[in-house]
């Protein structure tokens, strides 16, 4: 994430505990697109839907998806980073060269409502979608409770798990006035075959989905919902279709109180299930 989106976490730890979002660099500038507009763990139930009284009820059925596919779920950050600063600080491997900390403690809402938990709930509800259409669904992380795993392990699960799809989840935590809306990131330029047409056509299909939905595309970041990175472990280093997905700005009132309510992440869930299905099905 950029560095407007700095969470301030409302704790103090010994040691220089990095409190951010997703990333601490500037996204490069948007790339031009040309393609059209680890173990596994079982999956938990999730709340039935509720309609949201705030955007369109409904998501397009997509095509019919083949059984056996792979999708990988990466609920961004952990509920026990932030109480383990040497460990999430550690330097590891991010791609191009680089090096980052392992993880951060992303951020939260004004209201003390964090990234970590608003991911892991909706990874969940998607994985319950997915798996009940016959997919495979591995998560990057067993639990809200834990620490890491690193960034450079998160894309490891996914290579390890030959997945389909890649579909990190995260959220915003930028302070800028009226900062709002969600966007999609991807590696650029591509390191590998995966990262090139089958991560933007990706990147596209829960773009196009989300658009559709009733999500408005960030008025702040990147260009038409989609944001070209170079600087994302997670990216680089996945030799496998992904994307990471901004869900909105958590410190915006309203995306706030959308993100913080059942039947918002709820309709979260369902459009980015609805947007995998369609990816895997195109």
């Amino acid at each position: 994430m950029v560095a407007v989106r700095r969470a301030i976490v409302p704790f103090l730890l010994a040691g220089a505990l990095l409190l951010t979002g997703c990333s601490d660099d500037v996204p490069a500038a948007p790339v031009p697109l040309t393609t059209r507009t680890v173990t596994p763990t079982t999956v938990t139930s999730a709340p039935s839907p509720v309609t949201s009284p705030v955007l369109s009820s409904s998501v397009a059925a997509p095509p019919p998806v083949a059984s056996g596919r792979v999708v990988v779920l990466d609920p961004g950050h952990n509920g026990g980073n932030g109480s383990h600063p040497a460990e999430i600080n550690r330097q590891v491997p991010a791609g191009r060269g680089q090096t980052k900390p392992c993880n951060t403690t992303g951020t939260a809402t004004n209201a003390g409502y964090p990234e970590h938990a608003f991911t892991w709930d909706v990874a969940q509800r998607v994985g319950k979608a997915l798996a009940g259409k016959g997919i495979r669904v591995v998560y990057t992380r067993q639990n809200d409770t834990g620490v890491g795993p690193c960034v450079d392990r998160r894309a490891a699960i996914g290579n390890e798990a030959a997945a389909d799809a890649v579909v990190s989840i995260h959220a915003d935590g930028s302070t800028a006035a009226g900062a709002n809306g969600f966007h999609v990131a991807y590696s650029a330029p591509p390191l590998n075959a995966a990262q090139g047409e089958p991560s933007t056509r990706l990147a596209q299909v829960v773009r196009d989905t989300l658009r559709t939905s009733g999500f408005s595309t960030s008025n702040y970041i990147g260009g038409n919902g989609l944001s070209a990175r170079s600087d994302l472990g997670g990216l680089n280093l996945s030799t496998r279709p992904a994307v990471l997905v901004e869900c909105g700005n958590m410190r915006n009132a309203a995306e706030a109180a959308r993100m913080t309510s059942e039947e918002g992440r709820q309709q979260y869930a369902s459009t980015l299930a609805a947007a995998i299905e369609a990816y895997l099905a195109s």
